[in-house]
């Protein structure tokens, strides 16, 4: 069993439920395809009539994240876990992983809208979207891990340049 099968399934095993699966697959399909990322930064643009511009600018940004984890995954071809020790709890639109686009697009997300709130939101959403792929057992921890920096990476450029627009 390779070093990250093994973290997988002891994280599996120490935390993995009844609740926890449970709030692990209300993330993952508020994360699917960036599409609760993406209706946030709708209401943003809704709510913030003088930033809405930023927002709507934003809301394609995680979009555009995604894409990009998306178009990674098409390029590296790793396949999801596949290990009896480790209990896939959740469906996933491919069985390509690597990176986590559910890690991109939160991350990238988390991070251009604290830019917009002022609030800092990627300790408080960054953290349980990357540990909910791993409780459904249908990532690797680096997936999450370059997942995350990708979308970190992306998120703040485009955060620097709305910033630059201001």
């Amino acid at each position: 069993m390779s070093r990250e099968t093994a973290a997988l399934s002891r994280v599996q095993g120490a935390i993995a439920r009844p609740a926890v699966v449970k709030a692990a697959r209300g993330l993952s399909h508020f994360g699917e395809h960036s599409a609760g990322w993406f209706a946030l930064g709708l209401v943003g643009a809704a709510l913030d009539r003088d930033r809405r511009r930023d927002w709507l600018t934003a809301s394609a940004a995680v979009v555009g994240a995604h894409a990009a984890s998306i178009a990674v995954k098409r390029v590296v071809r790793r396949r999801r876990p596949e290990d009896p020790r480790v209990r896939v709890l959740v469906d996933t639109p491919s069985r390509l992983s690597f990176p986590s686009s559910h890690a991109t697009s939160t991350t990238a997300a988390a991070v251009l809208y604290s830019g917009l709130t002022g609030k800092p939101l990627v300790p408080v959403l960054v953290p349980p979207m990357l540990v909910s792929r791993l409780v459904l057992g249908v990532h690797y921890p680096s997936d999450v891990l370059v997942g995350s920096a990708l979308g970190a990476a992306i998120g703040g450029v485009v955060r620097r340049r709305l910033r630059g627009r201001r």
